[in-house]
């Protein structure tokens, strides 16, 4: 029934005749989930001053203090009589008892609950988690206890004693908040916290516990300058208000700030408080149980790892232990298995990449520390985008810590620095095919093949000892035909160990009679080639051509369905295929439904495809089939979350068909599980007849480029769409890579690139009279215009888009540049106009049944509305599209929501509220790169300067003025202008 308060969450039970009440926020009772009548709000009065006493009596004369304090009327004790008989009347008398000339509610033994008495239960449960060291728990458990509030304590109970309640109600609220931020701030949720803090500051500002933890905050999310203009408004504030000083805690944190305190840095768990300890990673690949022989290498090895873990003072040092060796060396199983046997001197966790450094995509080094900084419990909002800026951090989470990390694969030296603890007591064991002789300080050990007797044990171990003794000659035949190499003869022995029909001469015969590779084994990395080939030449004909085609893909792994394209197969016969070659261990499962190749597997497969695959053109056909199912699957996902629009009819055919799904949710997970085997197949086709359907493929996977996880990747394929089509003289892929290059650098805010961009592809449109690029390049040119001020040229540029969608019948595309074309009327003063065209734009997205576009139009008809000066309408708007992209993960359109949202609040004079989105958008990220970071800033500072906060808004400013100055934006201007005041004062 619409009007009656919703039953509390964590009220509701099977049983419904149990009561219920609550004071944190209106005061009301419930039978189950029935609201019953509390009366007129003095008798709410009485039924909370009961509450209250927790079961305890409270006399007449209790009461009518409580209700009327000093002044109550004459009939006083008659209502409070009447009160009680129907509180009796709606509770039960078991519940409201009269006894000694007084009433009280009985709650104990009747099932029944109070909201107060929860929050005090779920606060000692937290407190007693944090004790034992279990932050996550306790965290979740003050968030449950604080969602207990509803509004104001008490709410319109009149009073003396509702009015001391209230205040004490509000204080145990703001000390559970507290703690909640403080165990926030204990496991790295810095960014997070800030928004948070910065309201709570605002609405508190004499609050010095909120001030030391936002400047905590801040401080540890980087913006030192902030932190410390925190300490300085608050000792204004307190000296103008109070005509005290800063707190002690507050000034030793301020001391530490400007001292860069390395403490501060993390973390730090409280004394005699184990199980409040960074989280310990293991992350070591498990140790083959057959491991053999390697007795020096294991001696010296260890003997490196113990001069990191010793505590003799300057022997406890950072150590690097880098083996080389060719591949299927075992340099792997080697580092494993001592790094094993040295976990108990690294307590505090091990670490553990494929560098991937020997195929054609080695790891990039931030990729890993994003990986590593995660492992050690850092959330993904504090992890900074730069290489320099995430091994800062990473050496800084490490410190003082005892770690082991395992760097398999390496490439050079170069890739392998950034990822280096450079703290004492942890070490670093490298694995590579190149000596690192540039490798500073590292301990290099060059790893060569087994010795005969090593080789024949593992052999023995692998195949039995029974079918070995009986045929040692053979088997010395066949560890020699490995070359000794360690995998090669594991490779081997496998296969014998599979097959209990087959001798050790039989397996003999065949190495040296058909394959006679043993000049190969001693040139390379054809060891490992003719290594693999013993694999290889097992395989039955189908297995063998799965093999080779699958081996053709780039990215990380492949799907089953991505899969079942290459081969051409249905997809149950492809899993039995690939599940096969997973017996051979020529390839790895993944994950259920993912499969992928080691590195040099690839390239021997690849090797095999150009050598085996007859005709040549087979090869061709696989990588087509693979491009077929992506651009069309992507067109899917495309269509799913566009109705209407008429992108996907202008992509090129595809033969093979692409995947269906059930909803939209499921073609959103497709899109971003399969995004690097996407973008990989893309840059990999941008060339000769699939050409232009890279180029689409990039385009149907815009989303990609728009959700800030996959930008950096997707600009990378676009960058070289536009070169491969450029070389290729295609005008018509050309353009289409060029306008999806110019909504890269304009999300990034690169705005003049991108309309270098923009009007090279609107000229490439009208060469290769392309619709889709003669009608996206002016609507990405008008968005520019709009971003760069000049609105006169918007307006043309988005005029002439809109003629374009209309003559495609692109409907959507008419919408957006509708809504865009609102954008630049609003400034130049025609607001009812730019009003109407964002209208316009919804309407038609709603007809669609559109989503995140329609998320797209109530953005602009927000910023339309703001500019009117209609801000509730704009609220509306613009929350509903800050949910929209939430739920369809366009996290930098999230953020930018954000910050039109604190606008509107600056606007309406709520500045708490506004600085509170503002840092929301600083966390989350903005489509617009540093210039709309910078935005935020700016934003950010006027916020806090109508708070009073005027040294941190200085420090804003300071901020996003070096960020316009670095690229000449108009806007620095107008933030010197908001500096110069206060320099002067």
């Amino acid at each position: 029934m619409d009007g009656v308060p919703r039953v509390p969450e964590q009220w509701r039970r099977e049983e419904s005749a149990t009561l219920r009440f609550s004071v944190l926020g209106p005061v009301r009772a419930w039978r189950g989930e029935d609201l019953l009548p509390a009366g007129s709000p003095q008798q709410r009065a009485m039924l909370a001053a009961l509450l209250l006493r927790e079961g305890r009596t409270a006399t007449a004369s209790e009461l009518i203090d409580a209700l009327w304090g000093d002044e109550p009327p004459a009939q006083a004790l008659a209502t409070v009589r009447t009160y009680a008989s129907r509180l009796k009347k709606t509770l039960g008398p078991e519940i409201l008892v009269g006894e000694a000339g007084g009433y009280a509610i009985r709650l104990s033994g009747t099932g029944g609950t109070l909201d107060l008495t929860q929050a005090q239960e779920l606060a000692a449960d937290a407190e007693k988690a944090r004790s034992a060291g279990d932050l996550c728990h306790a965290r979740e458990v003050l968030r449950r206890a604080l969602s207990l509030w509803e509004g104001e304590p008490l709410a319109s109970v009149p009073g003396p004693f509702a009015d001391t309640q209230r205040a004490r109600l509000d204080e145990l609220r703001l000390q559970l908040l507290e703690s909640r931020l403080d165990m926030d701030l204990e496991q790295g949720c810095h960014a997070e916290a800030v928004s948070e803090l910065t309201a709570l500051t605002a609405a508190h500002p004499l609050r010095e516990r909120l001030r030391e933890l936002l400047m905590l905050a801040l401080y540890r999310s980087g913006r030192q300058a902030e932190a410390l203009a925190v300490y300085a408004d608050t000792r204004r504030l307190l000296a103008d208000e109070l005509g005290v000083d800063p707190r002690a805690g507050l000034k030793e944190l301020q001391q530490r700030i400007l001292q860069a305190d390395p403490g501060l840095a993390e973390p730090s768990a409280p004394a005699a408080e184990p199980a409040t300890a960074p989280v310990r990673p293991h992350q070591l690949p498990a140790t083959v149980t057959d491991f053999t022989g390697r007795v020096s290498f294991v001696n010296e090895l260890s003997e490196v790892l113990a001069s990191a873990s010793s505590n003799e003072g300057e022997g406890r040092v950072m150590a690097v232990s880098a083996l080389a060796g060719i591949g299927g060396v075992g340099k792997t199983t080697l580092a494993v298995h001592v790094a094993h046997q040295a976990r108990g001197a690294f307590p505090d966790g091990q670490l553990y990449v494929d560098l991937q450094g020997a195929g054609s995509r080695a790891a990039e080094p931030e990729t890993v520390l994003g990986a590593f900084l995660r492992a050690l419990g850092t959330l993904d909002s504090a992890i900074p985008d730069s290489l320099e800026e995430r091994s800062a951090l990473y050496r800084s989470t490490l410190d003082g810590r005892r770690v082991l990390v395992l760097l398999d694969n390496a490439r050079d030296a170069a890739q392998v620095r950034p990822l280096l603890p450079g703290t004492e007591g942890c070490a670093a064991l490298v694995t590579s095919r190149v000596r690192m002789v540039d490798l500073a300080g590292a301990h290099l050990v060059d790893l060569d093949v087994m010795s005969p007797e090593e080789a024949l044990q593992l052999f023995t171990k692998i195949v039995g000892r029974e079918r070995v003794e009986s045929e040692r000659e053979a088997a010395l035949d066949v560890v020699a035909a490995c070359g000794f190499l360690p995998l090669a003869i594991r490779i081997a022995a496998s296969r014998l160990a599979a097959r209990r029909t087959w001798t050790v001469s039989v397996l003999a015969a065949k190495l040296g009679d058909e394959r006679r590779r043993l000049d190969e084994l001693q040139a390379g990395d054809l060891a490992v080639k003719a290594t693999f080939e013993l694999g290889y030449g097992q395989l039955e004909p189908a297995q063998a051509r799965a093999f080779r085609l699958l081996g053709l893909a780039d990215g990380p792994d492949i799907s089953l369905a991505a899969a079942a394209a290459v081969l051409d197969l249905p997809v149950e016969e492809t899993e039995d295929m690939l599940e096969s070659l997973v017996d051979t261990s020529l390839v790895e499962s993944a994950a259920p439904g993912r499969y992928r190749y080691h590195d040099l597997v690839r390239l021997y497969a690849r090797a095999c495809a150009e050598r085996d695959e007859q005709p040549p053109s087979e090869r061709d056909a696989a990588m087509s089939r693979l491009l077929d199912f992506y651009l069309a699957t992507a067109a899917e996902v495309y269509a799913t979350e566009r109705p209407g629009d008429r992108t996907v009819s202008h992509l090129e055919e595809t033969r093979y068909p692409g995947r269906e799904f059930i909803n939209d949710a499921e073609a959103l997970d497709w899109l971003h599980t399969e995004a690097d085997c996407l973008l990989a197949c893309a840059h990999q086709s941008l060339q000769g007849p699939t050409l232009r359907r890279a180029v689409d493929l990039l385009l149907a996977a815009k989303d990609l480029a728009e959700s800030g996880a996959s930008s950096r990747r997707y600009e990378g394929a676009t960058l070289a769409a536009c070169k491969a089509s450029q070389a290729a003289g295609d005008a018509h892929a050309e353009g289409r890579a060029r306008v999806t290059l110019t909504q890269v650098h304009s999300n990034a805010g690169r705005f003049d690139t991108a309309e270098a961009e923009a009007l090279r592809a609107t000229a490439l449109g009208l060469r290769a009279n392309d619709p889709w690029t003669s009608s996206n390049a002016p609507n990405e040119l008008g968005i520019i215009a709009n971003c760069t001020n000049r609105y006169a040229d918007g307006e043309a540029h988005l005029l002439k888009a809109i003629d374009a969608f209309r003559a495609d019948g692109n409907r959507p595309g008419e919408a957006s540049a509708l809504c865009n074309l609102s954008r630049v009327l609003a400034p130049m003063g025609n607001l009812s106009r730019a009003v109407e065209l964002a209208r316009e734009g919804t309407r038609i997205y709603d007809e669609l049944g559109l989503t995140v576009r329609l998320a797209n139009a109530r953005y602009a008809l927000g910023i339309a509305l703001t500019q009117s000066g209609r801000l509730s309408e704009a609220m509306g708007e613009l929350a509903e599209a800050v949910r929209i992209f939430a739920e369809n993960r366009q996290r930098l359109w999230e953020g930018t929501t954000h910050f039109r949202i604190a606008q509107v609040h600056l606007l309406a004079r709520r500045p708490a509220q506004a600085a509170q989105h503002a840092e929301q958008a600083l966390a989350t990220g903005c489509i617009g790169g540093d210039w709309m970071r910078a935005n935020a800033l700016t934003l950010l500072g006027r916020s806090l300067e109508a708070l009073g906060q005027s040294d941190r808004a200085r420090a804003c400013w300071r901020e996003a003025l070096a960020i316009y100055e670095s690229t000449s934006a108009p806007e620095a201007d107008s933030v010197r202008a908001l500096l110069t005041p206060l320099a002067a004062a």
